[in-house]
């Protein structure tokens, strides 16, 4: 769950950076082609890299994108950075992606989302897509010093911290709760503890959680909802009820914009490989 430094691998994810416009407030690369994957399987070298950009002005960066990496877009690059910037952040999670792309020597996917979302995804979770991928294992490629930036990173892993403890039984081993939540200072999940933290989560989570509990005409206030939820001894199981509905629509909504942003070739192409990957895997579960 920890942002981690890039070391040994940074100067080949560098000169793939070295492809695209500078101006990035934050860059990261995750996935099977960056961490080794649990089983047999030792094609990590020729597994694809997924690389996110954050960018401040996303109508710039794709205008200069366009100029220097013509062919990573679909046909929406013939209606121009700003349409394709339109797309980016109206339609499913913020991100644009350009899938099954070589650059230098390696396959890649590289999404890009614009600064201000983002912090706002880390503070709120309006949609938890990227915000939750920055809840796991990731190697940070690139940052600038922007403040608000890392100081909405640190509070998504915070948030990530009190949610998983709010779904945890009563007795759990640091293993289950992982190194980086080891200085939680809660150790009873008493009633009190619990409303302590629900009020803590990022405020779209809280208003799912609102809506979950929220009998139809009653429109109670969210506290007085997070209240109830602290007494429930089925506390865990609302937020993750919440978490649901908040990820459950923005997959959607983003793997359906693919089908325009990647174009349907690649869409179909990219889909198969994922398919391939998840049939491997059940096959080495199964075996």
């Amino acid at each position: 769950m920890a942002l981690q430094a890039l070391q040994s691998s940074g100067v080949a994810f560098r000169k793939i950076l070295s492809h695209f416009p500078e101006e990035l407030s934050l860059a990261f690369a995750y996935g099977s082609g960056v961490y080794r994957q649990v089983g047999p399987s030792s094609d990590q070298k020729n597994a694809m890299l997924d690389f996110v950009f954050t960018v401040d002005d996303p109508v710039a960066w794709h205008s200069k994108n366009l100029k220097k990496n013509w062919n990573h877009y679909s046909f929406l690059k013939v209606l121009g950075p700003k349409i394709i910037t339109t797309v980016q952040n109206n339609y499913g999670a913020g991100v644009y992606y350009n899938p099954l792309i070589m650059c230098d020597g390696r396959l890649i996917k590289y999404g890009v989302i614009s600064t201000s979302i983002l912090i706002e995804d880390l503070l709120n979770w309006n949609n938890l897509y990227i915000a939750g991928r920055l809840q796991k294992p990731v190697k940070i490629v690139a940052m600038n010093e922007n403040v608000a930036l890392r100081s909405a990173l640190d509070k998504n892993l915070k948030s990530a911290v009190t949610t998983a403890f709010l779904m945890l039984p009563e007795s759990f081993s640091e293993e289950d709760l992982f190194i980086e939540i080891a200085g939680l200072s809660y150790s009873d999940k008493s009633p009190e503890g619990q409303f302590t933290q629900l009020m803590t989560l990022p405020k779209t989570l809280q208003q799912q959680i609102n809506h979950v509990m929220d009998p139809p005409g009653k429109n109670r206030d969210v506290e007085e909802t997070l209240l109830q939820v602290a007494h429930d001894p089925d506390c865990g199981e609302v937020v993750r009820q919440g978490l649901s509905a908040i990820v459950r629509p923005s997959s959607m909504k983003q793997s359906t914009k693919g089908i325009f942003t990647a174009g349907m070739k690649k869409t179909v192409v990219y889909s198969s490989l994922k398919l391939h990957k998840m049939w491997k895997g059940w096959l080495r579960k199964t075996s």
